[in-house]
């Protein structure tokens, strides 16, 4: 679906805080992740390199509190918490693997017009 300028201006106050929180520095990846499968905190901390334990947990916060992610506690020894997508996380698996494909196909494009633009005199 195409909009105008003039949908995006009247439509902004409401999407723009959406868009900031799918947008957010790890929600992509954090949600590519889990529309394989659940995961245990622990093996998305491993599958997430360079992210912290507690930008981690914030993330998880804020895509709980979206509706997103759901979090559901395992009664074991130790305690393990589960993280999977609710119905709503999962209409953004199709936008996100086409987004994450995009990336794939076009990182060395993007590589190179860094590249290019930092060569540039002056």
């Amino acid at each position: 679906m195409a909009y105008t300028e003039e949908d995006v201006l009247r439509t902004l106050p409401g999407v723009r805080p959406v868009l900031e929180q799918v947008a957010h520095k790890w929600t992509i990846l954090i949600l590519t992740f889990l529309c394989e499968e659940p995961k245990r905190f622990n093996a998305l901390k491993r599958r997430l390199d360079g992210i912290t334990q507690k930008a981690l947990t914030d993330a998880l916060r804020r895509l709980e509190r979206n509706g997103l992610v759901e979090r559901r506690v395992i009664s074991s020894s130790p305690v393990a918490v589960e993280y999977s997508m609710t119905p709503l996380g999962r209409g953004l698996q199709e936008p996100f693997l086409m987004l994450y494909d995009w990336a794939v196909q076009h990182q060395e494009n993007l590589a190179d017009a860094q590249k290019s633009f930092d060569n540039r005199d002056g």
